[in-house]
């Protein structure tokens, strides 16, 4: 990697020295000043409750305990794959590579010549603990516990002993069930820092997830819970992740909706509209529901855009899956109802129409009597859909006839 302009880079080290200076002076978190990114702050204080500024090294872990848990992992079947892409990137750039567990528990490493020797000074080598806890603010610690790619840069370090360092880290995730595994992270001096350092790490740590071993067996498993986020929204709402259910409020299980039916992620912009229209409620507002719903996601919710990071299953998308596979009968199953009643989400209330309709008139077109009586359930006073099916039993004997004609005679008051 080619360095950005030295100039620039010693003066955003040395405005990283006067602010982390001015944190260790001061007994809370203004006296750090304006420029001290938010993350960077919060991690700095969880640091200052659990690590010495003078620590000098990373506490190491059971060695045995770290081959172990390394040993036929996926993450470690999968580094095994494109190692040599891992190496190569090390070696060019004179970086240290490191794969971590979910703790941020160093797993394994692999470094160009001057980096590999500044990392084991430090124990950044298997089994090395680089939770900010451990060993304070660093960019393992802030991509496992964000969900989200992260750079920290110089003094942003919490621990002087890495000052002179720049690391790029980012998740990564089980391809099947949305995971999180660990953090792949890169690490090199300081005045290497590049701009393109975190979408390398991005890129590397997809290609160690595309390497990965499928394991949708064990996702399916007999007992397994569903993995991920399922989301029911017809009818009712509710919410469960890995297994659990969350606790939401209205909007929270709103924006949860608008997030899960846009996979592809909505801007701060985005989302206000499509969750409030016209009306007059300020971003500040929606910052602080999506902040609640990401600690209830236990931060699997990025930002800049706004995404879900981890498999999706809502009752909408399998019911418009099974419409547009003719499965119509299958399709009033899976239907709950309305979707969110009484939303007053613009977008969410067309979602609504479309669904409905869509049901409705798969049922005219193909108004088999059991589906019927089971929509009937939904829209009691829907008698065209009624008067349809039975004029397409024209008399013959059905078990659902009777069930039909008292629908009808109700829906028609």
């Amino acid at each position: 990697m080619v360095a950005t302009a030295g100039s620039d880079l010693a003066a955003r080290r040395h405005l990283a020295v006067q602010a982390w200076t001015a944190f260790l002076e001061c007994s809370d978190e203004v006296g750090a000043g304006p420029g001290v990114r938010p993350e960077i702050l919060s991690s700095w204080s969880r640091s200052r409750a659990a690590v010495a500024p003078d620590v000098e090294e990373a506490p190491l872990a059971d060695e045995d305990e770290t081959a172990a848990l390394w040993r036929g992992s996926p993450l470690q079947v999968a580094v095994q794959e494109v190692q040599a892409e891992l190496r190569r990137t090390a070696e060019d750039g004179d970086l240290v590579v490191a794969v971590t567990d979910p703790e941020a528990r160093i797993l394994w490493t692999y470094g160009g010549r001057v980096m590999r020797r500044r990392a084991e000074r430090v124990n950044f080598v298997p089994g090395g603990r680089w939770d900010d806890r451990s060993v304070g603010t660093n960019a393992l610690d802030l991509a496992n516990r964000t969900a989200a790619p992260a750079v920290v840069f110089s003094a942003e370090h919490y621990a002087p002993i890495v000052h002179n360092w720049v690391c790029w880290a980012a998740p990564l995730r089980d391809p099947v069930t949305g995971t999180q595994l660990g953090v792949l992270d890169l690490s090199t001096t300081w005045d290497r820092t590049h701009p393109i350092g975190l979408a390398t790490a991005r890129v590397l740590a997809r290609l160690i997830e595309s390497a990965m071993p499928a394991t949708a067996a064990y996702a399916d498993a007999p007992g397994t819970p569903e993995v991920g986020l399922v989301l029911t929204l017809l009818g009712t709402a509710e919410a469960w992740l890995d297994g659990r259910r969350l606790a939401l409020n209205r909007r929270q299980s709103e924006i949860l909706a608008l997030l899960a039916l846009h996979p592809e992620g909505l801007s701060l912009e985005q989302l206000h509209a499509l969750l409030y229209g016209d009306q007059a409620v300020t971003f500040s507002t929606l910052k602080a529901e999506v902040s609640h719903l990401r600690a209830a996601l236990g931060g699997r919710l990025s930002s800049r855009p706004y995404r879900l990071l981890m498999p999706v299953t809502t009752d909408v998308d399998r019911v418009l899956s099974l419409l547009r596979r003719g499965r119509v009968r299958a399709a009033v199953e899976a239907y709950g109802g309305g979707l969110l009643p009484g939303t007053d989400s613009p977008a969410l209330g067309e979602l609504a129409e479309y669904v409905a309709v869509a049901l409705r008139e798969a049922l005219l077109a193909d108004p088999d009597p059991d589906a019927v009586v089971r929509y009937s359930e939904h829209a009691p006073y829907d008698a065209e859909v009624l008067e349809v099916c039975l004029a397409v039993l024209a008399g013959r004997p059905h078990p659902a006839a009777p069930l039909l004609k008292g629908r009808l005679a109700v829906a028609r008051g």
